[in-house]
């Protein structure tokens, strides 16, 4: 991964994704979760502050290391046990059906094959539990998404591997997740290519009656 990624970057995007914005995001994003939860691009920690009661224990996946080190004082002041389970979203080393809910916040877009993270979100949560996700994508306004298409190359050195333009309910779609509840808007205090947001719930197809 490199110095940059590995030492630099999570360091960025420590102070960068800790705005009175994402904070308002994580809060109501985080509110419906209970129980045993799976994170998904756990990072920093930011998301620990606004877990509610009725989360009883968090299994984190997060490729950085250096992610953790920063999180220590967040999982330190937090009254839910964290264990780091796996480094990769695109395959998770847990049990089928096995998770309450999974969260994920703003990770879809830097994952390599979001279609298979997704494949994966769906293997381990349990029957009717629930996918909570924001990611930001491709917006709706052609002139933005030129300006997306062209900054992209650009973005991804510079973030992780982030992408600009992913059309995050195609992926959760195509992943075999249903999205129940969504809500488009553009983030406060981002520039539009990278504040189109997409904030919702998705969970498992109900099989047809036979």
């Amino acid at each position: 991964m490199g110095f940059y990624g590995e030492r630099v970057f999570p360091r960025i995007m420590n102070l960068v994704m800790n705005t009175k914005e994402t904070r308002r995001i994580r809060a109501r994003v985080c509110a419906p979760l209970k129980g045993d939860i799976v994170e998904i691009g756990f990072g920093t920690g930011h998301n620990l502050p606004f877990l509610p009661t009725a989360v009883t224990s968090v299994r984190a996946v997060d490729p950085l290391q250096r992610g953790r080190e920063l999180a220590a004082a967040r999982i330190d002041a937090s009254l839910v046990p964290v264990t780091f389970v796996g480094l990769d979203g695109q395959r998770l080393p847990i049990e089928d059906s096995s998770a309450d809910a999974v969260l994920c916040t703003w990770t879809l877009c830097s994952i390599p094959d979001a279609e298979a993270a997704v494949r994966e979100i769906r293997r381990v949560l349990k029957p009717g539990a629930r996918f909570h996700f924001v990611e930001h994508g491709r917006s709706p306004q052609p002139g933005v998404r030129k300006w997306q298409d062209r900054l992209n190359g650009l973005q991804g050195r510079l973030g992780g591997g982030c992408s600009l333009n992913r059309d995050i309910p195609a992926i959760i779609n195509a992943g075999g997740l249903t999205i129940e509840q969504l809500d488009t808007y553009y983030a406060k205090g981002n520039p539009k290519t990278h504040g189109w947001t997409f904030e919702g719930t998705a969970t498992t197809p109900t099989p047809a009656p036979s």
